[in-house]
């Protein structure tokens, strides 16, 4: 009878014991879904802008189509919700991490710990500037100093054989972030072609519609001869719009304004006659993204830097464009 009774418990410990090491927490199964689903932990930066919002909307309809299980964190643009997200995802034993960085320092000790759990992991929109490479199989996104070199290069066109003074001012992407470094670095470049091109005032906005409407009305106050305006994004560049309109100055002829990233809100700005010149970056990195996220779950070698194409725009361009538009 003992016998008997210790069987019956010995099994029902098993049973017990499988249950539990097929219970994988996120319903990640111990480094998949129990389906054998591609689970992929992605962080977002947040949701400040039209372009974000565009690029999550790609990120999450290309995992369903993709058959990717995605496991989201919005970061609400600080880096500490970043860190906590990916070593939430650690926990969960994801097969993928993908993130878009706030800020391009301090990932390191994360990123080894992705590493020592043998998890890979990819870079989306922007760049760390960890000197280890290994901690990451990719990143993929747009150039950013090539998107400045642009806008300045387009803006040095405008004022050939000319020499009196142009004064600029600049409204800057999130402090420390990889576009807001990269962008201003481009467009400060082309411009040093012409010497009459001079940057006067440069704040950051925080890449948000009102942050750049509130620099903007600062900048206003304190230059009274503003002739042309950098905004490192279309949001920042649209909320500028409003104060240099409340200041009874006409944007696009009084402040020539030049922006970055081509979303509808821009594009139909562009289109009016209010903006002068845009510089793409598409947020449309979802497809993209679940094909680098098949390939490194399956072992398969990747370029380390996989650059999306964009255009630019004109007033004309944007027109012709805006039917289409998808973001």
């Amino acid at each position: 009878m003992y016998r008997k009774v210790a069987s019956i418990l010995a099994i029902g410990l098993l049973a017990t014991g499988l249950a539990a090491c097929g219970d994988g927490e996120g319903g990640s199964g111990g480094g998949g879904a129990d389906d054998g689903q591609i689970v992929l932990g992605f962080s977002q930066v947040g949701a400040e802008s039209g372009w974000r919002t565009a690029n999550t909307d790609s990120i999450k309809k290309s995992a369903e189509a993709a058959g990717i299980k995605l496991q989201f964190s919005d970061a609400q643009q600080k880096q500490e919700n970043q860190i906590k997200a990916i070593r939430s995802f650690i926990q969960q034993k994801v097969d993928v991490i993908a993130f878009s960085p706030v800020v391009e320092s301090g990932w390191d000790t994360v990123l080894k710990e992705a590493k020592d759990a043998n998890i890979p992991v990819i870079l989306t929109d922007r760049a760390v500037d960890s000197q280890d490479t290994s901690l990451y199989k990719t990143f993929l996104g747009s150039d950013f100093v090539k998107e400045g070199k642009l806008s300045g290069e387009w803006l040095v066109e405008q004022y050939k054989g000319k020499t009196d003074p142009v004064n600029i001012v600049e409204l800057q992407g999130t402090t420390g972030s990889a576009p807001a470094n990269d962008r201003k670095k481009g467009f400060a470049d082309a411009i040093a072609a012409a010497p009459n091109l001079k940057v006067i005032a440069s704040q950051t906005g925080d890449f948000t519609r009102a942050g750049g409407k509130q620099v903007m009305e600062a900048f206003l106050k304190a230059h009274k001869d503003i002739d042309v305006l950098f905004a490192h994004n279309d949001d920042m560049g649209l909320g500028a719009l409003e104060a240099i309109e409340a200041a009874g100055k006409v944007p696009g002829k009084d402040i020539i304004i030049i922006t970055i990233d081509a979303v509808k809100d821009g594009m139909q700005a562009l289109a009016d006659g209010k903006f002068n010149f845009i510089a793409e970056c598409s947020p449309l990195l979802g497809p993209q993204l679940m094909d680098l996220v098949k390939k490194v779950h399956a072992g398969e070698a990747v370029e380390p830097r996989i650059v999306t194409e964009e255009t630019t725009f004109t007033q004309e361009q944007a027109k012709a464009a805006l039917p289409n538009r998808q973001y």
